[in-house]
């Protein structure tokens, strides 16, 4: 487990990987993920010691160009938050589910790290960029009062610029859950895209 990620969000797929050359370059990081997401954006995900990713991301960000459009590092980020990354989800049924939408990827990051340290709940999942126009979204899962707490301390490491909603839903009815918990695509529930297509 890394002590802390960093991430930077371009709009231009150019853009982020002249950047991410950059990063790679300046210091040692553990762990590079890079690629596009939907839609035309491109996202580096760094992981390492706090001071390596630190300095990893400074030199994404003085990358020539206007491309950036979000970034966080996160120091000590929660497991929970790079589990959920690699796309791990936490099935069985939940009293209560939180939601937060936002407007791109890196404040979502810092809603679920928030929202994990702040409270005893579980990061059902996330979803991120490709399928929503860039927007991402997590969904909490626990007891209701601990789910509230969750929303509230992630929702309020998001910028108002950034939130598109923040939710909670007490007695989650269990047909949707079980919808929720085993994909967020509309095409695979209806079994028209198979997981991996959309992954």
């Amino acid at each position: 487990m890394n002590p802390a990620i960093g991430l930077l969000e371009f709009d231009s797929v150019a853009a982020g990987i002249v950047a991410a050359d950059a990063m790679v370059k300046r210091a040692p990081i553990g762990d590079l993920v890079a690629g596009s997401v939907q839609p035309g954006r491109y996202l580096v995900l760094v992981a390492g010691d706090v001071a390596s990713v630190e300095e990893s991301i400074a030199a994404g960000r003085e990358s020539p160009g206007e491309s950036l459009i979000a970034e966080i590092v996160l120091h000590d980020v929660h497991p929970g938050v790079v589990d959920a990354l690699r796309g791990e989800r936490v099935p069985g049924p939940v009293e209560a589910l939180g939601v937060i939408e936002t407007g791109s990827v890196a404040p979502l990051l810092a809603a679920a790290d928030a929202g994990l340290k702040g409270a005893a709940v579980d990061l059902l999942e996330t979803n991120i960029a490709d399928g929503l126009g860039g927007k991402a979204y997590l969904l909490f899962g626990g007891t209701v009062a601990d789910v509230e707490a969750a929303v509230s301390i992630g929702s309020d490491r998001v910028d108002v610029s950034e939130l598109v909603g923040a939710v909670v839903i007490p007695q989650l009815n269990d047909e949707l859950g079980d919808n929720l918990t085993h994909h967020g695509r509309f095409a695979v529930r209806l079994g028209r895209e198979d997981d991996d297509a959309t992954r």
